[in-house]
């Protein structure tokens, strides 16, 4: 299914699915994407498409991260989109782009058009994103779509921080 869940002015979001294996296996070698997540790359394109078979926040919540795709061309520059944590009982933005795509506004962009449907479609109250704090570029982003610093966590052994934003009633 790639119906398109979130339009903007140079993207459209849709749900990830199993044709996206190997796009994610390729974002997620470049250990210069990695650096910050604490995530470990996929072994392989099967490891990737795995996952995508195996994710279920789309039919348990009825949001996810999106693939996000350049309108003009149909290239697959991430994902972006919201998670829900039941053990915490919070929802988070969260982004990641192939590098070429880094500082060209993308990651703003998706992630905006998220929080809007967050608090409108999905009525939630408030969003966190969350970092490391040599994670500048992605503090950026969520300080440019209205996150404020909430408090310092622990992030794998490393400095993390922890924004949030409410929705305004």
């Amino acid at each position: 299914m790639n119906t398109k869940i979130i339009e903007t002015k140079r993207l459209f979001l849709r749900e990830l699915t199993i044709s996206d294996a190997e796009n994610m296996y390729l974002l997620n070698l470049d250990p210069e994407v990695l650096q910050f997540t604490g995530d470990e790359p996929f072994s392989d394109v099967q490891g990737a498409k795995t996952f995508l078979e195996k994710y279920d926040h789309y039919s348990k919540y009825g949001f996810g991260r999106w693939a996000v795709i350049n309108k003009e061309n149909n290239d697959f520059l991430g994902w972006c989109g919201l998670k829900y944590s039941p053990e915490l009982d919070e929802f988070d933005i969260g982004f990641r782009f192939f590098k070429k795509h880094w500082n060209k506004g993308y990651a703003t962009e998706a992630a905006e058009a998220c929080l809007k449907l967050g608090f409108e479609k999905f009525k939630m109250q408030k969003i966190l994103g969350r970092a490391m704090l040599k994670n500048i570029g992605s503090i950026k982003v969520l300080e440019k779509i209205g996150l404020k610093y909430l408090k310092p966590f622990n992030f794998n052994d490393e400095q993390g921080v922890i924004y949030q934003i409410e929705k305004i009633s």
